[in-house]
């Protein structure tokens, strides 16, 4: 008769909620108070009699909430999103969390909580509700300020940060400890998983949704996106992840398809009600005994955060370069706490890490600042007016002369082709460091899990490490090849950045290719420390692995040429997954040149038409779309060679253009067109 109970207990939660929305939608309040109100109402702790008593029941509630909460803010989030966010909200997400964390652990402390308590506590502080600001901001009619787009920015950033904080707060759950080793160990896990997630996912996924589509199903797309959000929630969870980081990654890939539109409209009402379901399960959980038993604690810590939260959100953005005024705007506009806040408390909870009263305090002081969220945005530009008139007017001058400062250097920066440039390098080579890590990881884990003591194997529990190590080194062939030629290509604009003709005179070319060099040896002795490290757990004895490590050479010999055209178009293929237009979007003219740019390196054959011409005789961005700007000469080094250079055979050349136009720049040097 579970079954039966269950149901019983869903249907008087969706009763209730339904009453809630009414009633809060009615006298113009938050919502998520009203659910949050209902399942008090309802929950194990209110007289006279509870309607709901069941914990198994409360928790499946709670879990399926997570995942499609979750979901929902992931499909809500975008990469593109990310990528338009700027320093401002890198630095006012990071000084914000940092701050409150530090600010809630020893809160606890005063308290006299125990360690996990007051850890617990300044994860709860340190992040702001999305859910809660947008709709306070919709409300107020502000969305289109130049503040609320910050806000927006620095909420991208706080999720991301806050699926961090959840993954290291797992790991902290089940070792109990934060030593730094292991803190290493789990970020280091966590960046290669997530690496490896979002890479496959953004290949695989758009492409499956796009089959998919063509059906012209709702229910058919409905029911794949349902699958996909199940399937790497259980994924997450069985890696020893939270359900909530697997939800809102596959919602962030999900986010980048072209159907994206059409899913979210799918989505919405599913979303609507495990959300309601969510904030009624929390509601479930509170003991008033304990709000009462707490009552100093949640007034002193509600004030901290809306105190906090102001003072780091606004120092943040004013540092990034922001005036006063819109800095504040940005601080008052931050100042509360929760949906991350409930799931990084109930995460406690289930898990018995945390004492019982954690969850009800955070419930209580996330209820408040829900409350006092409208208000403080809208009292935010008198707050700001009344701060200009008692500020002394030399500070006032000198904020405003820091304002430009920061300006003019952003500026600066942003004309900067050759700072761009390499900034994108350094991404792409670390992006590739953490895939190679993910499929170390990952060969490890079904090494340990599934290999480990097959017998069949020639050369016992030494061949089968062998045979992994081998397959692994053959898998990741590709992207440390990709790697080494982008180290290649950030040498040479190193050595043009840092060394000036002014300065080294007629000895600039020698001085551009000893730098150059000293990268290129440099960066190849850490790959390959790195690698020796991430084989610890998968070599052999030393006569087996000298075996292996021929093998691996031989195979990755043949393979060179496969393993660049495979990263080409997996390259390629992530390439238009970010390209792609939604269809509930317009395109607004095309891509920048730097955004869809890639570096390739051609050496000049020594017989060519070419050689001999100066470079704007052969008129190559003209016949292909793609630029020469960097150039190879023996030991010389040339970054933007000008037109009047003259090319020679066995030159070797550095390309920029997007992949069509690397393509056709190819083949025109190479006399093939």
């Amino acid at each position: 008769m579970h079954h039966i109970a269950f149901l019983q207990d869903l249907a008087i939660v969706m009763i209730v909620a339904a009453v809630a929305t009414i009633l809060f939608r009615q006298f113009k309040q938050p919502v998520v108070l009203g659910y949050i109100l209902a399942g008090f109402l309802i929950g194990p702790h209110t007289p006279p009699f509870a309607l709901i008593s069941s914990g198994e029941t409360i928790e499946t509630l709670a879990e399926l909430g997570i995942i499609f909460l979750m979901f929902a803010l992931g499909l809500e989030f975008s990469l593109r999103k990310l990528k338009a966010v700027g320093t401002t909200a890198v630095i006012a997400a990071t000084l914000e969390i940092l701050l409150m964390i530090w600010v809630g652990f020893h809160l606890g402390q005063l308290f006299g909580w125990n360690q996990m308590d007051s850890i617990f506590l300044g994860a709860i502080l340190a992040i702001s509700s999305t859910t809660i600001i947008i709709k306070a901001l919709e409300g107020l009619g502000k969305t289109k300020e130049r503040f609320a787009s910050l806000i927006f920015g620095i909420l991208i950033v706080e999720d991301i940060l806050a699926i961090v904080m959840i993954a290291l707060l797992s790991g902290f759950a089940t070792t109990g400890t934060l030593e730094p080793a292991v803190v290493g160990k789990t970020v280091l896990t966590l960046s290669s998983f997530l690496g490896v997630l979002l890479v496959a996912g953004l290949i695989f996924v758009p492409r499956l949704l796009d089959y998919v589509a063509k059906f012209k199903s709702n229910e058919m797309l409905l029911v794949t996106v349902v699958g996909l959000c199940f399937g790497v929630s259980l994924l997450t969870v069985k890696l020893g992840y939270s359900v909530a980081l697997g939800a809102f990654m596959i919602g962030a890939i999900i986010a980048e398809a072209r159907q994206i539109a059409k899913i979210e409209a799918l989505m919405h009402p599913v979303r609507d009600l495990f959300s309601a379901v969510f904030f009624v399960s929390i509601g479930l959980l509170i003991d008033p005994a304990l709000l009462a038993k707490y009552a100093l604690p949640i007034a002193i810590i509600t004030v901290v955060v809306v105190v906090g939260k102001v003072v780091s959100c606004s120092i943040g953005c004013f540092l990034a370069g922001n005036d006063m005024k819109t800095s504040m705007r940005v601080g008052m506009g931050l100042a509360q706490i929760g949906e991350f806040s409930f799931i990084i408390a109930a995460f406690g909870l289930q898990r018995g890490v945390t004492s019982d009263f954690i969850y009800p305090i955070a419930v209580a002081v996330s209820a408040v600042t829900t409350l006092l969220t409208p208000y403080l945005i809208r009292s935010s530009d008198g707050f700001v007016n009344l701060i200009d008139r008692l500020a002394p007017p030399p500070l006032s001058r000198s904020l405003e002369a820091y304002t430009r400062w920061v300006g003019t250097m952003g500026e600066q920066r942003g004309n900067s082709m050759a700072a761009r440039i390499l900034t994108k390098l350094c991404w792409q080579i670390g992006m590739n460091v953490l895939l190679v890590t993910g499929v170390f990881i990952a060969a490890v884990f079904v090494h340990q899990r599934y290999l480990t003591g097959w017998t069949g194997m020639p050369g016992g529990e030494d061949g089968v490490k062998a045979l992994a190590w081998l397959g692994t080194m053959i898998v990741s062939f590709p992207l440390l090849v990709a790697i080494w030629r982008k180290l290649e290509a950030g040498a040479m604009m190193v050595s043009e950045i840092s060394v000036g003709r002014p300065a080294a005179g007629e000895n600039t070319g020698a001085f551009r290719a000893i730098v150059a060099n000293t990268i290129i040896v440099a960066g190849t002795l850490v790959m390959g420390l790195w690698l020796l490290v991430l084989s610890s757990a998968l070599l052999p004895s030393m006569n087996v692995f000298i075996l292996a490590a021929v093998a691996a050479v031989g195979a990755c010999f043949v393979l060179y040429r496969s393993s660049v055209k495979l990263y080409a178009r997996a390259h390629h293929a992530l390439r238009e997954t970010f390209e792609q237009v939604p269809e509930h979007k317009e395109t607004t003219g095309l891509p920048s040149l730097l955004e869809n740019a890639e570096l390739s390196t051609i050496v000049l054959p020594a017989v060519s038409p070419h050689s001999g011409k100066m470079i704007s005789e052969i008129r190559l961005r003209t016949e292909t779309g793609a630029s020469i700007v960097g150039l190879e000469r023996g030991s010389a080094r040339i970054i933007n060679p000008a037109p009047d250079e003259e090319l020679q055979g066995g030159d070797r050349l550095l390309l920029i253009g997007d992949p069509d136009q690397i393509g056709r720049a190819n083949n025109f040097l190479l006399g093939m067109s």
